[in-house]
């Protein structure tokens, strides 16, 4: 397996397994209470917290499969941002925790970079 299916993969199984495990088959304690930062009510905090994992999924699969396009990428790229952001913001104390979104998003972000560099060199040679 070359260098960008392996950041195809990687990208989207970690998108899979975010939505999957921490959100919908069990519920991260970690999961509610950065969800419940932002002042919903237990109930509406649940039902975001299922919406993201069922999104988090359905983009995971998109990525895998659209992984050449850039305006996914992009979209990978900023969303991996603006939750390691919103963590930041909203309960900061987990960025010193272990396995934080600093080394999870970060990497993540620098794999989305080697796929959108290749989706780039790809697209010039198109022409």
């Amino acid at each position: 397996m070359n260098i960008i299916q392996l950041c195809r993969f990687t990208l989207g199984f970690s998108w899979v397994y975010h939505g999957l495990f921490p959100k919908l088959l069990f519920l991260a304690p970690l999961e509610l209470e950065m969800s419940g930062s932002i002042g919903l009510s237990q109930t509406n905090t649940l039902w975001l917290i299922r919406f993201a994992g069922v999104s988090e999924i359905v983009f995971g699969i998109l990525l895998m499969m659209f992984y050449r396009n850039a305006k996914i990428l992009g979209v990978n790229i900023l969303g991996l941002v603006s939750l390691l952001i919103f963590v930041l913001v909203m309960t900061p104390h987990i960025m010193v925790e272990a396995f934080n979104p600093v080394t999870t998003n970060i990497p993540l972000i620098i794999l989305s970079l080697i796929l959108l560099n290749e989706a780039k060199k790809t697209a010039s040679t198109d022409i």
